[in-house]
């Protein structure tokens, strides 16, 4: 990086961090993004004068509140809540709600920036945002998590709508949360309308919705091995997580004839080296998604299947890495491992899952990465779909919305290419953040001054 680029980042960063002290995962988001942009941003005039990447990492507004609800033997709870509602230059409000022990502001406020670009680059009319709480829902009775919907919508409800800001699900909410969350939104309201996505296919919700995010990545990847003369067939991949997006990338990557050698969640990681095969996932789906066990018990269940306690799937030796599970999941240790086990790929299912250390280590390897913000733009990109179906009151086929997925995946990669090619080497990263800024600071720009 040329030295007056690296002081003026550090200038930037600085004044950023003295802005909103003890955000690190704030932090860590914005540097990434400001990293790659700097150099072009400096190159535009207009974008300085209007001090576009200041603006941007500042949100519209931040709602904070109490959510107090009941167990079920009567004893009362406190839990904070927030909305992060980042930018809407391009479109309503989008983003998942979080319910997890570990949502603070700072992730919730890197969430909602990244969505900013992540919406950009899906080219659909969608601003960025997030929200949650430190509600855990592991544990609680169907019983307490509709009461905890229901007192949170009770505050919610006065900052959303379809035109306005449009939460869907994230961790911790799934199909359950979304349909207590949006029946209080109606009961509140007294209206039907495409204020949340996610909603079941019963209710207004899209066909894929639970698939897209998995699934997307998947497609993203397959672009991504093509763009190098390579195919997924065949390929050994490490898949981490065991939710939504890690059950569906691996079933997308069986479908395409890799062998998916693992899955895990927070107590391990199971590795099937012969690779799981589709009984085995819709025992894992069953697990998972409706009797809310643990992964061990996919271990126990079947023979050849082995469980590796408190350890991620970044030691096995694979051609392919998809961390689908959370943040800074992959730290620098993990990504040297990967490498010296020679994989060629890293394609991001989770939000943020590589530390910069991991990044830095994947990209002196030239190790093919992509960022989250354009691997797992699938799953928004369905929920923008689910939003136009809403508004023309029509649904769509699986079929017609699969056709859609996967031009908006080939689209997001193309972008990535065009603005991140350099000496006949894709950076995606730089790809995905200069395309996704730009589409929003020219936003910016032609607003004037607001």
């Amino acid at each position: 990086m040329p030295q007056a680029v690296e002081k003026e980042l550090k200038r930037f960063m600085a004044g950023l961090k003295k802005r909103n002290p003890h955000e690190k995962e704030f932090h860590q988001a914005v540097e990434e993004v400001a990293t790659s942009v700097m150099p072009w941003y400096l190159d535009h005039a207009a974008y300085r004068e209007a001090a576009i990447l200041e603006r941007v990492t500042e949100p519209d507004r931040i709602v904070i509140f109490r959510v107090t609800w009941e167990t079920d033997d009567g004893s009362v709870r406190a839990n904070r809540a927030w909305r992060v509602q980042f930018n809407h230059v391009l479109g309503p409000y989008k983003g998942g709600l979080r319910f997890h022990s570990s949502v603070t502001q700072s992730v919730l406020k890197f969430l909602g920036f990244e969505q900013i670009f992540k919406n950009s680059l899906t080219g659909l009319p969608m601003g960025g945002a997030k929200g949650g709480s430190n509600f855990n829902p592991k544990g609680k009775s169907d019983r307490e998590v509709m009461r905890f919907c229901q007192s949170m919508m009770i505050e919610l409800h006065r900052h959303i709508g379809e035109n306005t800001d449009v939460p869907a699900g994230d961790i911790g909410v799934g199909s359950r949360e979304i349909s207590y969350l949006f029946g209080q939104y109606m009961r509140l309201e007294n209206i039907w309308s495409g204020a949340m996505t996610g909603k079941g296919q019963d209710y207004g919700g899209s066909a894929l919705r639970t698939e897209a995010t998995g699934w997307g990545c998947v497609y993203f990847l397959e672009r991504m091995l093509q763009n190098v003369d390579e195919e997924l067939v065949g390929k050994r991949v490490a898949v981490s997580g065991s939710g939504n997006v890690a059950l569906y990338a691996a079933e997308k990557a069986i479908e395409k004839g890799a062998k998916v050698i693992s899955l895990s969640d927070s107590n391990g990681t199971v590795e099937i080296d012969s690779g799981l095969d589709r009984q085995q996932l819709e025992f894992v789906k069953e697990l998972k998604e409706k009797r809310r066990g643990r992964i061990s018990e996919f271990a126990n269940e079947y023979k050849g299947v082995k469980f590796h306690k408190g350890v991620s799937p970044w030691g096995l030796k694979c051609d392919i890495a998809l961390p689908c599970a959370t943040q800074n999941e992959l730290d620098g240790q993990d990504a040297q491992t990967l490498i010296d086990n020679g994989v060629m790929a890293v394609c991001e299912g989770a939000n943020m899952p590589t530390t910069p250390e991991a990044a830095d280590a994947l990209r002196n390897h030239h190790i093919i990465h992509a960022p989250g913000k354009a691997s797992n733009a699938g799953g928004v990109a369905v929920s923008g779909l689910e939003q136009s179906q809403n508004s023309m009151r029509i649904s769509w086929s699986r079929e017609e919305v699969d056709e859609r997925l996967q031009k908006i995946m080939q689209a997001i990669h193309k972008r990535c290419v065009d603005y991140g090619t350099k000496d006949g080497k894709v950076n995606y990263t730089d790809g995905a953040n200069i395309a996704g800024f730009k589409k929003v600071a020219d936003a910016m720009i032609s607003y004037g001054v607001v």
